[in-house]
């Protein structure tokens, strides 16, 4: 293989790891408050405002439903305006986390509510406040839940992230896209496809392994 074909490849491989991981590290940061609030202001959460909670229900399911390459497109102006341009890897991260967001805070919502109701019920009875009930009961108990969560999140980032080469998005999609599609280059697409599956499969077993170890099922 030419040595500047694996100088693209390469780069191509840096550049999907900044979007995924940068990417999912801002989408936490909307994302996990946001699951809280849907957590504890359900009808029957800890701090209930059915109100609130079906806007917040609204917003996130919305947002959840636009397509990832449509998304994209439409928020472009807020794009340029936050980086200065709409295409490249950097770019590209303002879409995904925008498309990410509510999807991981359904995530963290679906391992916030798979906590016994006992474990958060003794706290109560304890005169535990909510916030001491979300970060020394609900997230502790959560914890292999949650990092499950997050592996699963940082795939699907990394797929959302080889769509964005479509439209200019830099990473593997991108060099998939202008060698393999555009220039039919089979070669290229089947490395590249193979590429990003083993970066899958490789982050799905960190994921998997770190989850194992914070397991209180598994500590003897």
């Amino acid at each position: 293989m030419d040595s500047a074909v694996v100088i693209m490849l390469l780069e191509g491989i840096r550049d999907t790891l900044y979007m995924t991981v940068m990417s999912t590290f801002f989408a936490y940061v909307l994302g996990f408050p946001l699951a809280i609030c849907l957590v504890l202001f359900k009808k029957d959460g800890l701090k209930p405002l059915p109100a609130v909670h079906r806007i917040l229900d609204i917003i996130t399911n919305v947002l959840r439903s636009v397509p990832f390459l449509i998304l994209m497109i439409l928020v472009i102006p807020l794009t340029k305006l936050i980086v200065g341009k709409s295409y490249g890897s950097t770019a590209t991260i303002v879409p995904l986390v925008i498309a990410a967001a509510p999807f991981v805070a359904r995530i963290i919502e679906s391992s916030l509510m798979e906590v016994d109701a006992g474990v958060i019920e003794a706290a109560q009875s304890m005169g535990a406040s909510v916030s001491n009930i979300v970060f020394k009961v609900l997230i502790p108990e959560a914890k292999t839940s949650l990092i499950t969560g997050a592996t699963t999140a940082l795939v699907t980032i990394l797929g959302y992230s080889a769509m964005a080469g479509a439209v200019g998005g830099g990473g593997l999609g991108d060099i998939a896209i202008r060698y393999g599609y555009m220039r039919y280059q089979t070669d290229m697409m089947v490395i590249t496809v193979v590429l990003l599956v083993v970066m899958v499969q490789i982050l799905q077993e960190i994921g998997t392994q770190i989850a194992k170890r914070t397991d209180k099922r598994n500590i003897k």
